[in-house]
């Protein structure tokens, strides 16, 4: 699977296309091992991104419900791999999220296996089978875990946001691919 991110230029504006693959309603899991084989794509200004958020918002809007963020690389951030988690106690809003950077030497050259595995009482992150970070289940309220109901799964590149467009974007990175070679859920 080969997601693109275009620049189309019309006049004086410049806009940009890419695409994002979303399981909901297709394919929902609560627990189980998510593993994802994927090339990142390369250039300022670009997130590659492989991650899970509730088929239902069963404790309310963004973050209160969860997200699960397998893998996500920003270029400014060189050969770094982000493998995070948002809750309504846990998240960058607030100065107190929770998760794992690990430095990949030429990320975006090779493909590399991400996962997680997820249970009642916590969640594994892995890249290329090494344990790089664990999340726990702190059995407090759903504002710290509110991972107990079905997610789905995204993979997607993002073009110039508040985070991957910091620092601007790079106009020649033009047509940017993300490869995905597998997708794989075990419960």
């Amino acid at each position: 699977l080969h997601i693109t991110a275009n620049k189309i230029i019309s006049g004086a504006d410049t806009s940009y296309t890419s695409a994002r693959l979303i399981t909901k309603n297709k394919g929902d899991w609560k627990y189980g091992k998510i593993e994802v084989s994927a090339k990142v794509a390369k250039g300022l200004g670009l997130c590659s991104a492989v991650w899970m958020m509730p088929t239902e918002w069963k404790y309310g809007n963004w973050p209160s419900s969860g997200e699960i963020d397998i893998m996500e690389h920003i270029e400014w951030t060189k050969d770094t791999i982000y493998q995070t988690i948002h809750t309504g106690a846990y998240n960058h809003v607030k100065k107190t999220q929770k998760g794992k950077r690990t430095y990949v030497k030429g990320a975006s050259e090779d493909f590399h296996v991400y996962a997680v595995e997820w249970n009642a009482e916590g969640i594994n992150y892995y890249l290329d089978g090494v344990h790089c970070y664990y999340f726990p289940n702190e059995h407090k309220t759903s504002e710290e875990w509110p991972f107990d109901s079905p997610f789905h799964l995204i993979i997607n590149i993002s073009v110039g946001g508040r985070w991957e467009g910091a620092f601007g974007i790079d106009p020649n990175i033009f047509p940017a691919t993300m490869m995905i070679d597998y997708v794989r859920v075990y419960k």
